[in-house]
């Protein structure tokens, strides 16, 4: 497991806690607006080790009252179950970040209910996922399941969409709020470019087509909300 960053206190990754970020190292998809491309690799260079996180929890108790787990794509690293059972373990609840490409792994998770909250990236439309995805071809059914296997959960929530002008219009929320029909809560959070984003000329749509988007979804999840905007 390669622990390789730690945001030390976040009032927004975790919605009604004070939390930390955890960012573990490695992921499936390439998505060309992502933020943490330099951390995609599992090889990445480790930022603490798992003691030093812990004891830094240990020491936190009472301050932060959550942990957020995120990466690159968390269900990736094959000692997750036990670093959230550790985490637990010192009081702490835990939100997951996942891009939904590993239902097997999330499902254990689910049942178990090692998780509080868990929030899912869904990209674009089935048509346009993969390369919004940054790769050839992606395994919608896996999508779909792990969609699945969050509604179904009883577990508290949230899907969400970083929105690109250069990669969705209208069609793209037609298209992920029949995915996600039914949903509790939905996020569009408008694309911000940053120094490291490895693809340039990517941009936000204008808040104008972000509402227009959020009404489209709207039609078939029970909250839409913009984040960003």
């Amino acid at each position: 497991m390669s622990i390789v960053g730690l945001q030390k206190m976040t009032l927004l990754d975790y919605p009604g806690h004070v939390a930390c970020t955890v960012f573990l190292s490695g992921c499936n998809f390439r998505c060309p607006f992502c933020h943490n491309a330099e951390i995609c690799d599992p090889r990445a260079e480790p930022f603490i080790t798992e003691e030093e996180l812990l004891a830094f929890l240990k020491k936190r108790a009472g301050l932060l009252d959550g942990v957020a787990l995120t990466g690159g794509e968390p269900l990736m690293t094959p000692e997750l179950p036990e670093l959230i059972g550790k985490i637990r373990a010192l009081g702490y609840p835990v939100k997951l970040d996942t891009d939904g490409y590993w239902p097997d792994r999330l499902a254990p998770l689910l049942r178990e209910k090692l998780v509080d909250y868990v929030a899912m990236d869904v990209k674009n439309d089935p048509d346009r996922y993969a390369v919004t995805c940054g790769v050839e071809h992606v395994d919608l059914s896996r999508i779909r399941e792990s969609i699945r296997l969050i509604m179904d959960s009883g577990i508290e929530y949230e899907f969400r969409t970083t929105v690109v002008d250069q990669l969705h219009d209208e069609k793209s929320f037609e298209g992920i709020a029949e995915m996600i029909s039914g949903a509790e809560r939905y996020f569009l959070q408008a694309f911000r470019d940053r120094d490291t984003v490895v693809f340039s000329g990517l941009s936000a749509p204008d808040r104008a087509k972000m509402e227009r988007y959020a009404a489209i979804a709207a039609s078939r999840v029970r909250s839409v909300e913009l984040r960003g905007v």
